[in-house]
């Protein structure tokens, strides 16, 4: 990937709001040049969405965060592609990754409540029949989250003592 294009890739991933001339200026090309690349890599899937990252936990409405750990026997012929596309297409799933090690998917969903959550997984995923286990963690508080600090974590002021 040519040069121009990593450094576009890297701003808009920190700041999806940048505005084409402003990045055109940062990098010190034209206009034309970076509108020309985003429009590249959104036709090549390079660039697949803007999203806004948001701290629920600053809102008042109640989100409640799974990781689910999901072991999948693979189907013949298709390996593990299947069963991703099946999964994806739950309303619910708002990640799903092919993992290595001792589960197969890291399925993440978000819900109303922890029944909500609990509600999909037996009714809707644990019942697919290529799913052998599934395990659910809650995210109990997001520190950081897509590079991105939510909550400066409070300083501890010390005292210092001296003898």
């Amino acid at each position: 990937m040519e040069n121009l294009k990593k450094k576009i890739l890297k701003a808009i991933e920190n700041d999806s709001r940048i505005s084409v001339a402003d990045l055109a200026a940062e990098l010190g090309v034209k206009d034309v040049d970076v509108a020309n690349a985003i429009t590249e890599m959104e036709e090549k899937k390079i660039i697949c969405g803007y999203h806004t990252l948001i701290n629920w936990d600053n809102t008042d409405e109640e989100i409640v965060t799974a990781l689910i750990e999901v072991k999948a026997s693979p189907q013949r012929g298709n390996g593990f592609d299947k069963i991703a596309e099946r999964i994806m297409k739950f309303d619910e799933v708002n990640t799903i990754y092919l993992m290595s090690g001792g589960y197969d998917f890291c399925v993440i969903i978000e819900g109303k409540s922890m029944k909500e959550v609990s509600r999909f997984v037996f009714e809707k995923l644990s019942t697919l029949e290529c799913i052998l286990s599934t395990a659910t963690h809650f995210v109990l508080k997001k520190y950081k989250d897509h590079g991105t600090v939510l909550e400066e974590t409070a300083k501890k002021n010390r005292m210092i003592l001296s003898a």
